[in-house]
């Protein structure tokens, strides 16, 4: 287990680098989201079947 010990460590960093970075992106999009949505707001556009 001891001479394996800085693959495990550095695949458990690889994982955790990249799942950061997966919510780091999905956050900084759902914010971007919110922003067109807001503009497209401002400006009077509505959703097709937004009367249903």
């Amino acid at each position: 287990m001891v001479d394996h010990l800085g693959f495990i460590v550095a695949a458990y960093a690889l994982t955790a680098t990249v799942l950061l970075g997966l919510v780091v992106w999905v956050v900084a999009d759902g914010r971007a989201q919110k922003a067109a949505l807001a503009e497209l707001d401002r400006r009077g556009v509505r959703r097709a079947g937004g009367g249903r």
